[in-house]
Protein backbone atom coordinates (compact mmCIF):
# COMPACT_ATOMS: atom_id res chain seq x y z
CA UNK A 1 0.00 0.00 0.00
CA UNK A 2 3.21 2.63 0.40
CA UNK A 3 6.24 2.39 -1.14
CA UNK A 4 8.96 2.28 -0.21
CA UNK A 5 7.54 1.81 3.14
CA UNK A 6 9.67 2.55 6.38
CA UNK A 7 8.53 0.18 9.41
CA UNK A 8 9.86 2.58 12.24
CA UNK A 9 9.49 6.12 12.75
CA UNK A 10 13.05 7.65 11.88
CA UNK A 11 14.07 10.80 13.18
CA UNK A 12 17.85 10.83 11.91
CA UNK A 13 20.45 9.61 9.33
CA UNK A 14 24.11 9.30 9.36
CA UNK A 15 26.40 7.85 6.74
CA UNK A 16 28.77 5.10 6.47
CA UNK A 17 32.24 5.80 7.18
CA UNK A 18 33.60 3.45 4.81
CA UNK A 19 31.43 4.19 1.95
CA UNK A 20 29.40 6.92 2.60
CA UNK A 21 26.40 5.67 1.91
CA UNK A 22 23.84 7.32 3.89
CA UNK A 23 21.68 5.18 6.55
CA UNK A 24 18.48 5.56 8.31
CA UNK A 25 18.87 5.24 11.81
CA UNK A 26 16.41 3.35 13.36
CA UNK A 27 18.70 2.01 15.94
CA UNK A 28 22.17 3.44 17.64
CA UNK A 29 23.81 0.24 16.72
CA UNK A 30 23.45 -1.06 13.08
CA UNK A 31 25.55 -2.16 9.76
CA UNK A 32 25.85 -0.24 6.32
CA UNK A 33 23.26 -1.87 4.01
CA UNK A 34 25.39 -1.12 0.74
CA UNK A 35 28.80 -2.29 1.89
CA UNK A 36 27.78 -4.29 4.99
CA UNK A 37 30.68 -3.05 7.52
CA UNK A 38 29.59 -2.94 10.81
CA UNK A 39 29.57 0.49 12.83
CA UNK A 40 28.42 2.42 15.82
CA UNK A 41 27.35 5.79 15.60
CA UNK A 42 25.19 8.48 17.78
CA UNK A 43 22.42 10.38 16.77
CA UNK A 44 23.86 13.46 15.13
CA UNK A 45 21.95 13.84 12.25
CA UNK A 46 18.38 14.89 13.20
CA UNK A 47 15.82 14.69 10.69
CA UNK A 48 12.03 15.61 10.76
CA UNK A 49 10.35 12.43 11.63
CA UNK A 50 9.04 9.40 8.84
CA UNK A 51 8.04 6.28 8.77
CA UNK A 52 5.27 4.43 11.21
CA UNK A 53 4.40 5.98 13.83
CA UNK A 54 1.74 4.99 16.39
CA UNK A 55 -1.91 5.30 14.28
CA UNK A 56 -0.43 6.64 10.69
CA UNK A 57 2.12 7.30 8.68
CA UNK A 58 4.21 9.97 8.32
CA UNK A 59 5.59 10.35 5.00
CA UNK A 60 8.33 12.75 3.45
CA UNK A 61 8.39 15.59 0.71
CA UNK A 62 10.15 14.74 -2.80
CA UNK A 63 12.72 17.92 -3.41
CA UNK A 64 10.73 18.90 -6.76
CA UNK A 65 8.85 22.18 -5.17
CA UNK A 66 6.49 24.52 -7.45
CA UNK A 67 6.26 28.11 -5.87
CA UNK A 68 3.63 30.38 -6.33
CA UNK A 69 5.00 33.66 -8.02
CA UNK A 70 3.73 36.82 -8.86
CA UNK A 71 6.30 38.20 -11.55
CA UNK A 72 3.81 37.42 -14.93
CA UNK A 73 0.84 38.91 -12.67
CA UNK A 74 -1.77 36.65 -13.60
CA UNK A 75 -4.80 34.70 -11.74
CA UNK A 76 -4.74 32.03 -10.24
CA UNK A 77 -7.55 29.95 -12.21
CA UNK A 78 -8.29 25.86 -10.95
CA UNK A 79 -10.05 25.25 -13.87
CA UNK A 80 -7.21 26.51 -16.38
CA UNK A 81 -3.61 26.82 -14.25
CA UNK A 82 -1.09 28.32 -16.05
CA UNK A 83 2.72 27.36 -15.36
CA UNK A 84 3.93 30.26 -15.68
CA UNK A 85 2.01 31.29 -11.79
CA UNK A 86 4.94 28.71 -10.85
CA UNK A 87 8.50 28.82 -10.55
CA UNK A 88 10.22 25.02 -10.15
CA UNK A 89 13.11 24.26 -8.07
CA UNK A 90 14.79 20.91 -7.40
CA UNK A 91 16.10 21.13 -4.35
CA UNK A 92 17.32 19.60 -0.42
CA UNK A 93 15.17 22.49 0.92
CA UNK A 94 13.11 25.56 -0.28
CA UNK A 95 12.24 29.00 0.78
CA UNK A 96 8.78 29.66 0.98
CA UNK A 97 8.24 33.32 0.36
CA UNK A 98 6.26 35.33 2.96
CA UNK A 99 2.57 34.36 2.91
CA UNK A 100 3.02 32.73 -0.09
CA UNK A 101 2.32 28.85 -1.35
CA UNK A 102 3.79 25.95 -2.98
CA UNK A 103 2.96 22.66 -4.35
CA UNK A 104 5.25 19.50 -3.59
CA UNK A 105 4.69 15.74 -3.84
CA UNK A 106 5.10 12.92 -1.70
CA UNK A 107 8.42 10.62 -1.82
CA UNK A 108 6.53 7.25 -1.89
CA UNK A 109 3.42 6.10 -3.66
CA UNK A 110 0.18 4.93 -2.21
CA UNK A 111 -2.36 2.59 -3.02
CA UNK A 112 -5.34 2.90 -1.06
CA UNK A 113 -7.74 -0.41 -1.01
CA UNK A 114 -11.39 -0.13 -1.95
CA UNK A 115 -12.17 -0.15 1.75
CA UNK A 116 -9.64 2.22 3.72
CA UNK A 117 -10.09 5.96 3.56
CA UNK A 118 -6.94 8.68 4.19
CA UNK A 119 -6.72 11.79 5.82
CA UNK A 120 -4.04 14.15 5.96
CA UNK A 121 -2.89 16.29 8.73
CA UNK A 122 0.20 17.88 9.39
CA UNK A 123 3.36 17.73 11.36
CA UNK A 124 3.92 19.93 14.49
CA UNK A 125 7.33 20.77 13.98
CA UNK A 126 6.12 22.65 10.73
CA UNK A 127 2.45 23.88 12.40
CA UNK A 128 4.60 25.61 15.33
CA UNK A 129 6.53 27.69 12.26
CA UNK A 130 3.12 28.69 10.69
CA UNK A 131 3.64 26.03 7.89
CA UNK A 132 0.37 24.52 6.93
CA UNK A 133 0.12 21.45 4.99
CA UNK A 134 -3.46 21.16 3.50
CA UNK A 135 -3.91 17.48 1.50
CA UNK A 136 -7.17 16.35 0.53
CA UNK A 137 -8.27 12.84 1.23
CA UNK A 138 -6.64 9.72 -0.17
CA UNK A 139 -9.98 8.06 -1.10
CA UNK A 140 -10.65 4.19 -1.41
CA UNK A 141 -8.97 2.67 -4.81
CA UNK A 142 -6.99 5.76 -5.19
CA UNK A 143 -2.85 5.31 -6.11
CA UNK A 144 -0.29 7.25 -6.85
CA UNK A 145 2.16 9.94 -5.67
CA UNK A 146 0.62 12.56 -2.85
CA UNK A 147 0.36 16.38 -4.13
CA UNK A 148 1.35 18.35 -1.09
CA UNK A 149 -0.17 21.69 -0.62
CA UNK A 150 2.22 23.85 1.62
CA UNK A 151 1.52 26.83 3.09
CA UNK A 152 3.58 29.99 4.77
CA UNK A 153 0.83 31.80 7.31
CA UNK A 154 4.11 33.51 8.37
CA UNK A 155 5.29 37.47 7.81
CA UNK A 156 9.12 35.27 7.20
CA UNK A 157 10.34 32.85 4.48
CA UNK A 158 10.14 29.36 5.84
CA UNK A 159 12.58 26.57 5.12
CA UNK A 160 10.99 23.14 4.04
CA UNK A 161 13.43 20.00 3.91
CA UNK A 162 13.08 17.81 1.27
CA UNK A 163 13.31 14.08 1.79
CA UNK A 164 12.30 14.56 5.58
CA UNK A 165 8.86 14.05 6.79
CA UNK A 166 6.27 17.06 6.15
CA UNK A 167 2.98 15.12 7.20
CA UNK A 168 0.92 12.31 8.56
CA UNK A 169 -1.46 10.17 7.02
CA UNK A 170 -4.49 8.63 9.07
CA UNK A 171 -5.72 5.73 7.85
CA UNK A 172 -9.54 4.28 8.45
CA UNK A 173 -10.79 1.60 7.54
CA UNK A 174 -14.27 0.56 6.56
CA UNK A 175 -16.68 -2.73 7.26
CA UNK A 176 -17.20 -2.92 3.36
CA UNK A 177 -15.72 -1.96 0.03
CA UNK A 178 -16.89 1.64 -1.06
CA UNK A 179 -19.31 1.42 -3.87
CA UNK A 180 -17.78 4.31 -6.42
CA UNK A 181 -14.16 3.79 -5.43
CA UNK A 182 -11.76 6.34 -6.88
CA UNK A 183 -10.24 4.33 -9.55
CA UNK A 184 -13.23 4.62 -11.76
CA UNK A 185 -13.24 7.99 -12.17
CA UNK A 186 -10.50 10.00 -10.53
CA UNK A 187 -9.08 12.77 -12.26
CA UNK A 188 -6.05 12.94 -10.47
CA UNK A 189 -5.69 8.66 -10.36
CA UNK A 190 -2.36 7.14 -11.20
CA UNK A 191 -0.13 10.53 -10.41
CA UNK A 192 3.39 9.88 -11.56
CA UNK A 193 6.49 11.30 -9.30
CA UNK A 194 5.96 14.60 -10.30
CA UNK A 195 4.49 18.08 -9.11
CA UNK A 196 0.79 17.52 -10.50
CA UNK A 197 -1.20 20.87 -11.22
CA UNK A 198 -5.62 21.25 -10.78
CA UNK A 199 -6.82 19.61 -13.60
Amino acid sequence: MIAPFVAEKVRSTEGCPKCGQVVVMTTPVMGCPSCKAPFHYPKTSPVISYGCSSFGYDIRVADEFKVFTAVDCLVVDPKNMDERCFVTRKSDTILIPPNSFALARSVERFKIPDDVMCVVVGKSTYARCGIIVNVTPLEPGWEGYVTLEISNTTPLPAKVYSGEGLCQVLFFKSDTPCITPYGDDGRYQGQGPEVVLPR
